[in-house]
């Protein structure tokens, strides 16, 4: 059915529809011709670089000095650059809209879209030594490439700034020159193309000489003069001197068709026009000063009359074109557009058009377009949203939303997600597409951007309102914008109580989270503000990270009050080494007595590595007990512990110590009675623990030094008997560990004296003793010293059942038939009972 509507821009290159879409149009200052000037246009809608063009006789107007001009797509000056230096070779943007210029000795200068430098890096000595005479800038996965071309015929290519040069393989035939050439990129590598004669070049890293394909059109030419690499590097288009186009595949093996332009003149740009529905490009364009040609696959065309100058610029769904008074971008139709708008449409997404509108005139007729696309409503009302996505006028984009909405109603849960979205981002493509902000993208490349990107480019071009609204509408944090702004404003408002003002009521929205005024509070550092620093650390609860920068700004006293509060024990170690630093011992010591929990970690810290500074504390405190313990320790290091006991022990008990002091006059009477012992029995005891002293005397048999000593120091009788017990067992005494047992009861009970029989292997003594144990732990020591019988016996006197029924289960008994039978037995009398 026929729907004339949105059409007036559409043109045909058989089999497909392109559109051309009007952008906003920019308004140029007086002074700037584009005729006599060189551009390079950033793609996603980015800024322009102007400067004159060297090869064009340019009339004077101002300074003579070069000077790059960088606008964004309105006209509207950003900034610009005054070049000082060496002969300017090449331009291009990186995709980070950043500004690349590469000079004539190889050297690349990088500047941000406000035309302050930003870094420089060279291409190589070789590349500089040679001269430049061309350059490229090309996209890959590695980041943003520069190529050069020297004067010598070789080609140098750079990945990113990051990465080291390298060189491609020689060209064959040198002595003849290329007349063009072009970089291809396929995932992290990236080669060379270049035209010369009547054939092309491929110079790949790694070959030692490139590789040459020739015969590729079948007409007559003399040479190939242009090169153009589709945008997503898999189509190749070549130029010649006599007119004809050639397009294939990159890798030259397919090709789509030869076509006669039937023009002799020097063509200015070729690109090729990438789909917007999907990654295939169908079709390229070709400027000539006040023409363009439009040619496809299928060698169809189409052409229009121009300006006398154009731009092209390649991007991902289409051509954008700038001239002195337009701005257009040239697009494949996208089919879900042409299935609602074409001529004769017989889509269902075009009767749902058709009958949205016939709805709101209260035509009869709506239901009567509504029924022939009843069957097929869900797919009209995707096709309806979709073609919503691709359109530039917000009125178009509300009557497919309106329509999409309409249709929706007799769908039976119909999911409104997707709707929504597009939605959403349609506001937000509208505000970029406004000539305030000048960022004329479109919906896929919005997509290929992601939302991340953009809000960064708004606010990298101060847009900072726009991009807080973009963000709420989108249900991003804004967090990090408001920071951005924050910085703007440390950086340009010399009012420091003014400054925080703002900055407090902006950031004080519950809504914001995430804000970190410490990140401000360090840029107001770096520009000499460190009133306004403070000012704002004030305001950051977290001490981890205020604390830091109070140390850059040698505020000492407020970090380690800071770092207390906090309680965080390394962020205070952090801030008394670096107070250690940088300040004298008295002054540190006088900040930080105030502080106890800094004091005592200053003190580890002392102690640690340099102790003589930390007596000089101790006495300064009049702290008698930490005098004693640092005595202590530097007796330990030093071996000279029993000389220093009396001093350790006196400044225990200065310190109301006692404990510690008695220990110290106990230490000093062991020391000394070790040293009578090692003398009088020829033993070894120095240094030994009274335990130890006990147990080495007993086994040289001196019962009555061991006594005398138990009874001097103290010792439990418990512990004595255990030392008696394990040393009569490990000398195999076993008639003394007998006359022991029965000298009197035992303190610690009579299972020691069988633990240590069984651990000797020795069942026999330890039968003797199993009987004196408690009536709970007799099972226990006949099962672990194999007695079954006895246990079984055992068992059964205190009708211990469950004991039975383990030594049931136990796999010896199990394989005496005599045993289990009187296991069995007992078992069953228990239970009869």
């Amino acid at each position: 059915m026929p729907i004339m509507y949105n059409t007036g821009e559409w043109f045909k290159v058989r089999p497909d529809y392109y559109r051309k879409v009007e952008l906003a149009t920019p308004d140029w200052p007086l002074d700037l011709d584009l005729e006599y000037m060189w551009v390079e246009v950033a793609p996603y809608g980015g800024p322009l670089a102007v400067t004159r063009d060297p090869t064009k006789l340019v009339p004077v107007k101002g300074t003579a000095r070069p000077m790059i001009r960088i606008f964004d797509t309105t006209g509207r000056e950003m900034g610009h650059i005054l070049w000082n230096h060496g002969k300017l070779i090449a331009m291009g943007w990186s995709d980070m809209e950043e500004l690349i210029c590469i000079q004539e000795n190889a050297t690349v200068f990088v500047y941000d879209m406000f035309g302050r430098e930003k870094e420089s890096y060279s291409i190589g000595d070789e590349a500089s030594v040679t001269k430049i005479v061309e350059g490229k800038v090309f996209q890959s996965s590695a980041g943003t490439g520069v190529a050069v071309m020297t004067t010598s015929g070789r080609v140098f290519l750079k990945q990113n700034s990051s990465k080291t040069e390298r060189k491609l393989p020689d060209i064959p035939n040198s002595s003849i020159n290329c007349s063009c050439w072009e970089i291809v990129s396929e995932g992290r590598n990236s080669y060379c193309l270049l035209g010369r004669d009547r054939e092309v070049i491929k110079l790949f890293p790694g070959e030692t000489v490139g590789t040459i394909t020739a015969n590729l059109f079948e007409k007559p030419h003399e040479r190939i003069i242009k090169i153009s690499m589709s945008y997503n590097h898999q189509h190749l288009a070549l130029y010649t001197n006599t007119g004809l186009l050639w397009l294939g595949s990159v890798d030259m093996r397919q090709k789509y068709c030869e076509f006669d332009t039937g023009r002799k003149d020097m063509p200015l740009q070729m690109e090729w026009i990438m789909n917007s529905d999907n990654s295939e490009a169908d079709a390229v364009v070709i400027s000539y000063p006040s023409y363009l040609l439009i040619v496809n696959r299928n060698a169809d065309r189409s052409d229009f009359p121009y300006d006398p100058v154009m731009f092209l610029v390649a991007e991902m769904d289409g051509v954008r074109i700038i001239t002195q008074s337009s701005h257009e971008i040239i697009q494949r139709l996208p089919k879900c557009v042409e299935n609602i708008f074409a001529v004769n449409s017989q889509e269902p997404a075009s009767y749902l058009f058709e009958a949205q509108k016939k709805f709101e005139e209260k035509s009869y007729k709506s239901d009567e377009y509504l029924s022939m696309c009843r069957e097929k409503i869900d797919l009209a009302v995707s096709e309806c949203i979709e073609a919503a996505s691709y359109e530039f006028c917000p009125e178009t984009q509300k009557s497919l939303l309106r329509t999409a909405y309409f249709g929706k109603g007799f769908i039976r849960n119909h999911n409104p997600d997707e709707y929504m979205r597009i939605m959403r981002i349609l506001r937000v493509l509208n505000t970029l597409r406004h000539e305030r902000i000048a960022m004329p993208i479109t919906f896929k490349q919005f997509s290929h951007l992601n939302t991340e990107v953009i809000l960064s480019r708004l606010v990298f071009r101060k847009h900072y309102a726009i991009a807080i609204q973009v963000a709420k509408h989108l249900n991003l944090p804004e967090s990090w914008i408001l920071e951005h702004w924050a910085y703007h404003k440390v950086m340009n408002d010399p009012n420091d109580t003014e400054v925080a003002r703002k900055i407090t009521e902006k950031f004080k929205n519950p809504s914001v989270e995430g804000i970190s005024f410490c990140n401000i509070a360090s840029k107001a550092h770096q520009a000499g503000r460190d009133d306004l620093a403070i000012k704002l650390l004030e305001l950051e609860s977290r001490a981890s990270l205020h604390v830091p920068l109070l140390l850059k700004m040698r505020k000492f006293d407020r970090a380690v009050g800071s770092a207390t509060q906090s309680g965080d024990t390394e962020l205070i170690t952090q801030v008394l080494l670096e107070m250690k630093m940088h300040m004298m011992l008295s002054n540190l010591h006088m900040t930080i007595r105030d502080h106890p929990l800094a004091l005592n970690i200053y003190k580890k810290i002392m102690r640690e590595s340099n102790r003589a500074g930390l007596y000089g504390i101790y006495n300064t405190e009049d702290d008698q007990k930490a005098i004693a313990e640092y005595h202590f320790q530097n007796a330990i290091e030093t071996e000279g512990l029993e000389s220093n006991l009396s001093m350790i022990g006196n400044a225990y008990a200065q310190g109301r110590c006692t404990l510690e002091a008695e220990l110290c006059a106990d230490t000093s009477r062991l020391i000394k009675l070790q040293k009578t012992l090692s003398t009088k029995y020829n033993v070894s005891v120095n240094g030994l623990s009274i335990h130890e002293t006990i147990q080495e005397l007993l086994l040289i048999g001196e019962l009555k030094e061991a006594g005398r000593i138990r009874s001097d120091f103290k010792v439990p009788d418990r512990r004595f008997w255990w030392l008696r017990i394990l040393t009569l067992s490990s000398q195999h005494k076993w008639e003394e560990l007998d006359k022991l047992a029965k000298s009197k009861k035992s303190p610690i009970g009579y299972d020691p004296f069988v633990e240590v029989c069984l651990k000797q292997d020795n069942v026999m003594e330890a039968r003797k003793y199993i009987p004196r144990c408690r009536d709970n732990r007799r099972v226990i020591w006949y099962m672990r010293a194999n007695l079954f019988n006895e246990a079984v016996d055992s068992a059964f006197e205190q009708r211990d059942v469950h004991s039975l029924f383990e030594l049931q289960k136990n796999q010896a008994i199990v394989n005496n038939g005599t045993l289990l039978s009187k296991v069995c037995d007992c078992i069953a009398m228990l239970e009869g009972k």
